[in-house]
C-alpha cells in the first residue's frame, strides 16, 4: 500500500460514522494537501474575506486553539511514539501523514518542526489584512499521559510537545504567536512547574484527559485548581468524545460534567469545541445515569457558571457541523462567553471539512462555496476564519467579539511575580 492509500484509510477514521450524511460530498477537494502558497490577489481582495475582517481588530484577535506539532528532528524535545510511524498500526499512521501534510511539513528536507513553524508564521502573515498586523495563534503545548502514580507514561503517549519548546516558539516569534502549557495535575512538581509557565509568559493550560489520564472530577486536581485561580490561568479542556489523538482510550475523562471541580474552584474553563462530538454518561442521575449527547452536558454547565467558556474549533467539520453549530450560531446570549479556534492544523485536513456539506445544512450560502474552497488550498487558517465569518443560522451570525480573545487571555498576564 502506497502513502495515499494509507491516507485514504485515515480519511474515514478521522470523519467517523457521526457525518454519514456528509459522505456524498467526500472526497471534495481530494485528500492531500496542495500546501499552496501566497493567497493569490483575487482572493486575497475578495469581498467575502474583506468582509470578514468587518468590525473586527486583528491586535484583537487570537486564534485560541492552534495544536505545535513535529518530529523532535530539533532541539524541541517533542516526543512521537514509534506506533504512529509503523504501518502495523493503520490509524495512528495516517492520522500522523495527515497532520504533517496539514501543517505542510511532511516533505521537509530542512527539517520537520521548523518547517511546521514558518509554514504557521507564513499562514498568519496571510490571515492578517493588508497593512494591519497583529492577529496571533495560541500555540499548544501538549503534555504526556501520565499513571495513577503521577508518573508519565510513554507508552501510552501519542506525542508530547514540551511546555519549554511552545515557550521558545513564542519569544522567537512574539509578533506571531503566544502559548498554553500543558501540566499533568497529578504530576509531583505540577504546582512548579504552573509558577514557572505562569512566569514564562503561558496565557492558559491545555488538557485533553482521555489522552493525557486526567480525571478533572478527581479530588487530586483540588491543589492544581486553587494555583490555578490564584494565577488567574484559564483551563482549556477537550470535552465530548476524541478521535484526532489516542492514548488509553479513556473516553469517560471527556465527560463535560467532570469539570465541574474546576468551575466550582473559580477557574475560567473553556470547553474545546463545545464538547460537540459524542455521547456521555448523565452523571447528575449518577455514575451509571444514561447516556445521552456530550452538547446538552456542555449546555448544561455553560448555563449554570459563568466561569465557564467554550471555543468553538472544529465545529465547521464534517463530524460535528449540524445542530449543535446552528445552535451556538443562533444563540447570541452566549458570543460573549465563547472564543474562536481554529484547532489548527486540523482545517489543512481536506477530507474532514466539506463546504458543500455546510451549504447543504444552509449554514453558508452556494456562491461562497468555490472562493472558500480555493482559500483553503493557500491558507487553511483564512479559510477557518472566514468560512465561520459567513455561516448563518435563521438569519444569525457569529459576532465580532467571538474573534477578539485578546482580552480573554491578557487577564492572565497578571499576578506574575
Amino acid at each position: 500500500m502506497n502513502k495515499r492509500r494509507f491516507l485514504f484509510g485515515g480519511a474515514a477514521l478521522a470523519v467517523g460514522a457521526g457525518a454519514a450524511a456528509a459522505w456524498r460530498y467526500w472526497p471534495e477537494q481530494g485528500i492531500w494537501n496542495p500546501c499552496l502558497a501566497q493567497l493569490p490577489r483575487h482572493l486575497a481582495t475578495h469581498e467575502l474575506v474583506t468582509a470578514a475582517w468587518d468590525g473586527i481588530d486583528p491586535a484583537q484577535t487570537w486564534d485560541s486553539h492552534a495544536h505545535l506539532i513535529g518530529t523532535g528532528d530539533s532541539d524541541s524535545g517533542i516526543y512521537v511514539n514509534p506506533a504512529t510511524q509503523s504501518v502495523l498500526n493503520l490509524g495512528q499512521y495516517a492520522r500522523r501523514l495527515f497532520f504533517l501534510n496539514a501543517g505542510c511539513a511532511h516533505d521537509s528536507g530542512g527539517g520537520v518542526d521548523r518547517a511546521y513553524v514558518a509554514r504557521m508564521r507564513n499562514l498568519v502573515d496571510g490571515w492578517n489584512p493588508a497593512g494591519r498586523k497583529g492577529a496571533k495563534l495560541l500555540l499548544f503545548a501538549f503534555e504526556r499521559a501520565h499513571g495513577e502514580d503521577g508518573a508519565p507514561d510513554l507508552e501510552h503517549t501519542t506525542f508530547y510537545v514540551p511546555d519549554s519548546y511552545a515557550r521558545d516558539v513564542v519569544r522567537a516569534y512574539p509578533d506571531y504567536f503566544e502559548w498554553a502549557a500543558s501540566i499533568h495535575p497529578y504530576a509531583k512538581d505540577a504546582l512548579a512547574r504552573l509558577a514557572q509557565a505562569k512566569r514564562d509568559g503561558a496565557r492558559a493550560v491545555k488538557w485533553l484527559p482521555q489522552a493525557m489520564g486526567i480525571d478533572p472530577a478527581s479530588p487530586r486536581c483540588r491543589k492544581f485548581f486553587e494555583a490555578m485561580r490564584s494565577l488567574d490561568l484559564p483551563l482549556i479542556s477537550h470535552a465530548g468524545e476524541e478521535r484526532a489523538v489516542l492514548g488509553r482510550e479513556l473516553h469517560d475523562l471527556g465527560n463535560p460534567l467532570r469539570l465541574r471541580r474546576a468551575l466550582d474552584a473559580g477557574v475560567r474553563v473553556v470547553v474545546a469545541h463545545c464538547a460537540s462530538m459524542g455521547e456521555d454518561r448523565d452523571l447528575d442521575r449518577g455514575e451509571s445515569g444514561p447516556y445521552v449527547e456530550s452538547f446538552s452536558l456542555f449546555v448544561r454547565l455553560f448555563e449554570k457558571y459563568p466561569n465557564c467558556y467554550a471555543d468553538i474549533s472544529a465545529m465547521t467539520q464534517a463530524n460535528r457541523a449540524g445542530p449543535a453549530l446552528a445552535r451556538v450560531i443562533e444563540s447570541e446570549s452566549w458570543h460573549a462567553r465563547l472564543l474562536n479556534g481554529s484547532d489548527y492544523p486540523l482545517p489543512g485536513v481536506l477530507p474532514i471539512i466539506s463546504v458543500d456539506y455546510l451549504v447543504s445544512l444552509g449554514l453558508l450560502k452556494e456562491e461562497s462555496a468555490p472562493v472558500l474552497k480555493e482559500i483553503r488550498l493557500h491558507n487553511p487558517l483564512l479559510f477557518d476564519f472566514v468560512a465561520k465569518r459567513a455561516l448563518r443560522s435563521n438569519g444569525r451570525a457569529l459576532s465580532a467579539r467571538i474573534f477578539e480573545t485578546r482580552g480573554f487571555f491578557m487577564r492572565s498576564s497578571r499576578h506574575v511575580g
